[in-house]
């Protein structure tokens, strides 16, 4: 039977992982999708929204991917010509290294209405969960946020910029590339600057460490931290006053304790 339904794509963000942190535009969006194509980080408890729709995993993660990107985009113009409202829900918010432009552009191509609905990019949700501030006055007047790994598979040449710099600098997808940006910072710096990795950031299973440049490698392997994790770099880590009991109940080491002021 012929689809009577207009043919649609909405882009959607679901938020840094915790259901609750979706937005209610993101609901009614799901409410109303005729076919639901959802992304690895994605909370599954949200598809609950999504009862009339069919829902389908297009997740990528490192070196396993369900869909490749021309798939997807494929998929979205055929499941739009077919059943009419396409949700494309994506962790965080889509227009941060989400690639959702791209698949609006595809889509565009095809004549399909497109709507965006923004949601909260884990580079600002995550750190904000655990306390730390972003910008902070006389300590931070700006931020970065930086891809860690580019298309190309490299580390973002902006980190060398980034490391020179007073500003907080928020990395994503970084964590297979932590030992490079450590060496980037120890080459171009001279203090030993405070990092926090928060892994699975706001969601029930979320871990976190908090050390310096020096010590955060070996702190990453005494935890087992992993991706999916956000790094933060920056002054504004040690003037997080949540952090601190964080520090007194995980760790005994004096030099950290020293290191970030915190004693």
């Amino acid at each position: 039977m012929r689809n009577l339904k207009t043919p649609k794509l909405t882009v959607v963000g679901a938020g840094p992982g915790d259901a609750e942190l979706i937005t209610l535009k993101a609901i009614k969006a799901l409410e109303n999708a005729d076919v639901v194509l959802y992304d690895a980080l994605v909370n599954e408890d949200i598809l609950q929204y999504a009862n009339h729709a069919e829902i389908v995993f297009v997740g990528k993660r490192l070196g396993c991917h369900a869909y490749t990107q021309d798939q997807i985009n494929e998929l979205i113009v055929s499941m739009a010509n077919r059943y009419g409202h396409v949700v494309r829900l994506k962790g965080g918010d889509p227009f941060i290294f989400g690639r959702g432009s791209e698949e609006i552009e595809y889509a565009a191509q095809f004549d399909l209405e497109t709507e965006i609905v923004p949601g909260i990019s884990s580079a600002l949700g995550v750190p904000a969960s655990v306390g730390i501030s972003l910008t902070q006055r006389q300590i931070a007047e700006s931020f970065w946020v930086i891809t860690g790994t580019t298309s190309n598979h490299e580390l973002s040449k902006d980190i060398y910029l980034a490391s020179k710099s007073n500003a907080t600098v928020v990395i994503l997808m970084g964590m297979h590339k932590l030992e490079e940006i450590i060496a980037i910072y120890q080459e171009n710096r001279t203090d030993d600057l405070p990092i926090a990795i928060i892994q699975n950031g706001t969601k029930d299973t979320e871990q976190k460490v908090v050390g310096t440049i020096r010590s955060i490698s070996k702190l990453v392997v005494e935890h087992k931290i992993s991706s999916p994790a956000i790094i933060v770099i920056g002054e504004v880590v040690k003037n997080t006053s949540r952090l601190t009991s964080y520090f007194q109940e995980h760790f005994e080491d004096e030099f950290i304790f020293q290191n970030l002021n915190l004693k």
